[in-house]
Parts: structure tokens; C-alpha cells; sequence
């Protein structure tokens, strides 16, 4: 799997778990509407250090704890 397809994932998985929709995390994170849908997507293929930020931010975490998730771990283990 591909990291953008492994960050949609994720991104996917935190907006059920926290009963959200994707316009109320582009608000909350300052990602605009065509960013957003690059990254879920998949068209965006890499992804800043600088949107991790606002995307963890978006959904009130640390960025630790948005990058602690299974897949993305395989996914960076793959490209190692």
C-alpha cells in the first residue's frame, strides 16, 4: 500500500471514530476543500510534514498519536 492511500485510510478511520465529516475537519485543520480531497484521493502522493500538523491538529490530537495507527506503521515499514 501506498503512504497516501495508508494517510486516507487513516483519516477515514478518525472521522467515524469521532463522528465527523470531512468538511468539519478541513475547517478545524485550515486544509483547504482541494487539498483535502488529493489526499483521500490518493492523487496527492506525498504528504508534508506541515499537513500531519494541521491534519492531527484538525482532529484535536498530537501528531504522535494521529501517526501511531497500524496501517500507516506497515506502510512506513514497507518503504524502509
Amino acid at each position: 500500500m501506498n503512504i497516501s492511500k495508508a494517510f486516507a485510510i487513516r483519516i477515514n478511520n478518525l472521522l467515524a471514530e469521532k463522528q465527523m465529516n470531512l468538511y468539519k475537519l478541513e475547517q478545524l485543520s485550515g486544509i483547504p476543500h482541494g487539498s483535502m480531497m488529493c489526499i483521500m484521493n490518493g492523487r496527492n502522493k506525498d504528504i508534508t510534514m506541515r499537513t500531519v500538523c494541521l491534519l492531527a491538529q484538525g482532529f484535536n490530537m498530537d501528531v504522535l498519536e494521529f501517526l501511531n495507527d497500524p496501517v500507516l506503521k506497515k506502510t512506513f515499514e514497507e518503504v524502509e
